[in-house]
């Protein structure tokens, strides 16, 4: 039997100081535990508008959404972050790591705050992950020595060191060549069909796009097809 992990009820979004600028309209769909899942479309059909309230960053919206199994439509701030700390791991065009720490020390930090296991727990996980990527070699090195193919590694083991229920990524490849680009797919195929990981990437590559397990494809802010 599938597990839904993430759930859009009838979501719609305008900007309201834009005379009402309707952005998204009734989007609907869901994300089963282990779906590898891209969503593509044009510049501006409202693809990262939408990662933005699905990864509850964005509480202005019509419609329900579910993480879970919980209705996180409507909770209070301090809730939404614990869900996003708990339950969503993000990796984005730019991997925002802390030149001021090590690369073992950036993948710790979600996990720290978190704070539900002991920093030498969150040691030993996050040296798994980065054993798991083959870039624990770089643990001691600081973000800013390493190329553009290393952080972005860095970063989706960052995005796992809480065990999250769902990855959110919003462009993960756009800023990388032919061969690393590669690279992140790969590792996001073994993360679904080995660990069972669920992922939800924003792309804008259609190769990329066309190796993933399921395509939403949008326009004008709605869903085209699923």
């Amino acid at each position: 039997m599938e597990t839904p992990i993430l759930e859009a009820r009838h979501i719609s979004k305008s900007f309201h100081e834009q005379l009402n600028t309707q952005v998204l309209t009734d989007i609907s769909f869901t994300v089963n535990k282990g779906e590898f899942v891209s969503v593509v479309g044009k510049s501006g059909c409202g693809k990262s508008t939408l990662l933005y309230i699905l990864s509850t960053m964005d509480t202005d919206y019509e419609g329900e959404l579910l993480i879970d199994n919980e209705l996180v439509t409507g909770k209070k701030a301090a809730r939404l972050a614990e869900i996003r700390n708990e339950k969503i791991g993000f990796v984005f065009q730019f991997h925002y790591l802390l030149n001021e720490f090590t690369v073992l020390r950036n993948v710790m930090l979600p996990g720290l705050k978190l704070n539900r296991l002991t920093e030498m727990q969150v040691e030993q996980n996050a040296r798994k992950w980065l054993t798991a990527l083959d870039i624990v070699h770089l643990e001691n090195k600081l973000p800013n020595k390493l190329s553009g193919g290393e952080k972005q590694r860095v970063a989706i083991a960052r995005a796992l060191i809480n065990d999250p229920h769902i990855i959110m990524g919003d462009e993960p490849t756009g800023n990388l060549d032919k061969k690393n680009s590669q690279i992140v797919f790969d590792i996001f195929n073994t993360l679904s069909g080995k660990f069972g990981q669920t992922l939800l990437i924003v792309t804008h590559d259609p190769e990329f796009a066309s190796h993933t397990k399921r395509t939403i494809e949008m326009e004008d802010g709605r869903i085209k097809k699923q």
